[in-house]
Formats: C-alpha cells, structure tokens, sequence
C-alpha cells in the first residue's frame, strides 16, 4: 500500500474500523479483514471531502468469507 495517498470508503459494515485508509498499490481494489472475512471495495468515478481532504471515493462491492 502507498504510504501517503489515501481514499475514502463508502458502503459496507458499518462496524468499519476506518473509512480513511491507504490507497491500493498496485491493484485497483481495497480489501478490508473483517470478522473471518474480506471486504472489498472499488474505485468509483467522484471523491468526497473527508476530515483529510478532498479524497478519491471506493465504494464496497462484495465480502468474501475465509475458509475455516
């Protein structure tokens, strides 16, 4: 992940520790560990303003559960 940019999530649990996190590097996705499972999220085309600034927006798309 990229030490410096970050973006904003929207959507998904609403028990997220954090909406602020490290932008992806390399891939276009965020995945998030959450209760024995993976949310992700994707790029959408806006940003938001946030507490940090003007942010690119992520928006949650699925959750994938961890064998086990």
């Amino acid at each position: 992940m990229n030490d410096t940019a970050k973006v904003f999530l929207e959507g998904g649990p609403d028990d997220l520790p954090e909406r602020i996190v490290p932008a992806p590097d390399p891939g276009p996705d965020v995945k998030i560990e959450l209760r024995n499972g993976y949310e992700h999220f994707r790029p959408a085309s806006r940003e938001a303003d946030t507490p940090e600034g003007r942010l690119p927006v992520y928006e949650w798309w699925e959750r994938t559960e961890m064998p086990g």
